[in-house]
């Protein structure tokens, strides 16, 4: 009875989440403009997740995802930490479900939505900051930036971390960045595989409206289908990997008018006009 009545207490607490309008975020900057979907951490000074801040997140990537006109979703920071982590202060007893819940529905908007998403990190990512530039698709980030999972040194580990890790540096970096709980240079986070560029600070604004022109010059639906591709091959075997790859080939972008109109295009000789559709 006391486990039907836990499950009954989470259920009425999830009845009661309501999603958020841009327009009423209190911690995260929203908008949109040029077929990006920008969503800026903003609590100072150290962007610590809170359950607010965290639901705004997951709100502001499903909206970016339910837009028609938003291509890619670029995801940075107001302060000069991209984000310090899980604010300790949301971790009592009576608040360990809705945070936890909170916590896992922004990571899961990020791996979920159809929209490639850039994280633009340019200081530290502490924790569940870290994890966040994990899950994102795409990672620039500038000398200033620093890596780390130190929850083994409070007694816990990081939950996300230690799923996503191994997938991006293998299972012994992850077990050392996760067991050791130290930072990593930026300047290392580029050799072990967890960001893509690293570029002078300086040059960090230029090289990400750079990306983000090359990458919203394509299909909005064909950029969708290629990262679900991608990480819908993840765990899978080379073998089963590749017949979900060609299944979305064959039974949904063929589908699609841009695909046509791309194979046109290259016949004709010119530049793809793209309907988006």
């Amino acid at each position: 009875m006391a486990k039907l009545g836990k499950v009954s207490v989470e259920a009425e607490f999830m009845a009661q989440v309501v999603r958020r309008q841009p327009s009423e975020f209190e911690f995260v900057k929203f908008a949109i403009e040029g077929g990006v979907a920008r969503i800026t951490l903003n609590r100072p000074e150290h962007n610590l997740l809170n359950e607010v801040m965290l639901r705004e997140i997951s709100d502001g990537i499903a909206a970016a995802g339910e837009s028609d006109d938003v291509k890619l979703v670029v995801m940075d920071s107001a302060c000069k930490v991209f984000c310090g982590g899980i604010d300790i202060g949301e971790y009592t007893s009576q608040r360990v479900f809705q945070m936890l819940d909170a916590f896992h529905g922004a990571f899961a908007s990020m791996l979920e939505v159809g929209k490639p998403v850039l994280c633009v990190v340019n200081g530290p990512a502490i924790g569940g900051g870290a994890e966040l530039a994990a899950f994102g698709d795409l990672v620039i980030a500038s000398p200033k930036a620093r890596f780390a999972q130190p929850e083994i040194t409070i007694g816990v580990f990081p939950p996300l971390a230690s799923t996503i890790l191994p997938y991006l540096v293998g299972p012994k970096t992850a077990l050392e960045l996760v067991l050791m709980g130290e930072a990593v240079s930026a300047e290392r986070a580029l050799e072990l595989g967890l960001i893509n560029r690293l570029v002078p600070e300086a040059q960090l604004e230029q090289t990400v409206k750079e990306l983000v022109t090359r990458i919203t010059a394509h299909s909005g639906p064909v950029l969708a289908m290629a990262k679900k591709a991608i990480l819908g091959g993840m765990g899978l075997s080379l073998r089963d990997g590749m017949k979900k790859s060609m299944d979305i080939f064959l039974n949904e972008l063929y589908r699609l008018e841009d695909s046509q109109e791309g194979l046109r295009a290259l016949v004709e000789k010119r530049k793809p006009n793209w309907k988006n559709k």
